[in-house]
């Protein structure tokens, strides 16, 4: 394969990163103009409410395991392991992140979070261990 492919999942989390910030800035917003905060309540960071903290702590879920997750395409692509396995677990991967963002920023219900995050969490372990297979039979 050795095109572009793999690049796309990426793109595809980083639309879901900047979907967050956006998100984020609204949320903060409407509160600031309903009076419930002051703006400058955000300059220190304390006290964030409830309906804003659950984005925010989306979006900085989003710089955790997926950075694995882009090193990991990155190393498919120059290794040119980014083949057909390659893009399903990729796509899947983010298919889990856009599912799992959806529920912490909505209900945050842990009985639906949790196992989208463990899901999410073995599909990239396959990416690594896919990557590692190629490498070794290389």
């Amino acid at each position: 394969m050795t095109g572009y492919q793999i690049f796309w999942p990426l793109l595809a989390h980083v639309a879901l990163v900047y979907g967050l910030y956006a998100l984020l800035g609204m949320r903060r917003a409407r509160m600031v103009r309903a009076g419930s905060i002051a703006k400058s309540d955000y300059r220190e960071n304390r006290g964030e409410p409830a309906k804003s903290l659950v984005v925010k702590n989306c979006l900085a879920n989003q710089f955790e395991l997926p950075v694995l997750f882009y090193a990991c395409c990155v190393l498919l692509y120059v290794t040119e392991a980014d083949n057909l396995v390659a893009l399903v677990l990729a796509w899947t991967f983010v298919a889990l992140r856009y599912a799992h963002a959806a529920i912490h920023v909505t209900s945050n219900d842990l009985r639906y979070r949790s196992p989208i995050f463990a899901a999410g969490f073995l599909v990239l372990a396959a990416m690594w261990v896919w990557l590692a297979i190629w490498m070794a039979m290389g």
